[in-house]
């Protein structure tokens, strides 16, 4: 089991942490939320991952108005939108997501995915705040291996500090290349949607599991995404009972025949497999 992982400079942060897309849309659901992710904070799941995109920067709002106060315990994680990735406009948006945050700093701050812009401005904006102080890092979301090695011929590229992208049982292609690739460079994978938003729960063989286990489909499914070194799982919680499920998986320790029936009812890929994206 993969409990943390090096994200940083050496700093060592749990491997699962908080999704928070669709957080923030709804007023109703507001106090929950907010609960839900200083339940996540207690439980030491301090990686927190939001973006500029999601709802329009309401996302952005209640994370900071969640983190009021326990900032220092946050490894906070924000994205620029591609359609804002030019020099300027990385920063001014950076800029923006710093005031919604409530934060004078990001731990890390990623271009969401590849837009218009040339990888060299949106990488010269990124370095430019770091050096300002207002990202301790960069990265990158949603880039396939030809991306990441245009990256890595940019002046400065190779500073990249992880790769989000879609992962989880049933969207197993980065396996093929990707995952490799990042291993060599030992570059951290940030895996979104990592239990599908809910979509593989319903498999027999996974109930089966979970019930072998004493847990929930869901715990098995992060679990497994948990097996593989280097990378962070941000599954979205927006209840402290859902964040305590999550945090639950941890402590699943999956075995070889265990693998080996995940294996027969999500294959691993044998081909190379474009990079998928929800």
């Amino acid at each position: 089991m993969n409990t943390a992982i090096s994200i940083l400079d050496g700093k060592s942060v749990s491997a699962l942490g908080q999704g928070t897309w669709y957080m923030g849309d709804d007023p109703r659901k507001r106090t929950d939320e907010i609960k839900a992710l200083r339940t996540g904070i207690d439980l030491g799941m301090e990686v927190i991952d939001t973006a500029e995109m999601y709802g329009d920067g309401r996302s952005e709002v209640l994370v900071g108005e969640a983190i009021a106060g326990r900032r220092d315990k946050v490894f906070l994680i924000s994205k620029v939108l591609p359609s804002n990735a030019s020099r300027k406009g990385t920063k001014a948006a950076c800029e923006n997501s710093l005031k919604r945050l409530g934060t004078d700093t990001l731990d890390m701050y990623l271009l969401h995915w590849q837009g218009r812009y040339p990888f060299a401005e949106t990488v010269e904006a990124m370095l430019e705040l770091v050096k300002e102080g207002k990202i301790r890092s960069w990265g990158v979301s949603n880039m396939d291996v030809p991306e990441m090695e245009e990256f890595y011929s940019i002046s400065g590229g190779n500073t990249c500090a992880a790769n989000e992208v879609l992962y989880n049982l049933s969207r197993r292609g980065i396996e093929f290349d990707l995952i490799p690739w990042c291993g060599k460079k030992k570059l951290p994978i940030i895996a979104y949607s990592p239990i599908e938003q809910g979509r593989v729960l319903d498999n027999s063989a996974l109930r089966e599991l979970g019930e072998k286990h004493g847990v929930t489909p869901a715990q098995i499914t992060l679990a497994w995404v948990l097996r593989m070194p280097g990378v962070l799982a941000i599954p979205k919680a927006g209840s402290p009972g859902h964040v305590e499920e999550n945090f639950g998986a941890l402590s699943v320790s999956l075995t070889e025949d265990d693998m080996e029936i995940l294996d027969e009812n999500f294959p691993a890929p044998g081909r190379k497999v474009p990079l998928e994206m929800l």
